[in-house]
């Protein structure tokens, strides 16, 4: 799966992914956001893994919130837009 969010005023988000049995899995969040510390980059993927595909917009928001840690920052996109990117690739699926 693939979806896309371009944040208002900020950058693209990316995210690829596998569906296996309802679950979100081999997530890859990219783009031309960045993530610093680069060191939180692998969490914030991992965290995805294996999340339900009928998790709502603002639960995965969270859940990526809880994944990163406090210092770091994401600088040109936020957890929502991350959210957003997943969501529309699950919702784009479910339209085909």
């Amino acid at each position: 799966m693939h979806g896309e969010y371009k944040t208002p005023g900020g950058k693209l988000v990316v995210v690829d992914f596998d569906v296996v049995s309802r679950r979100l899995a081999n997530v890859r969040v990219t783009g031309d956001f960045f993530v610093y510390p680069e060191e939180s980059y692998p969490s914030l993927q991992e965290s995805l893994d294996g999340m339900l595909t009928g998790t709502s917009e603002s639960a995965i928001a969270e859940l990526v919130r809880k994944a990163i840690p406090n210092d770091t920052e994401l600088l040109g996109t936020s957890p929502q837009g991350i959210a957003i990117a997943i969501r529309r690739a699950l919702e784009t699926e479910a339209g085909d």
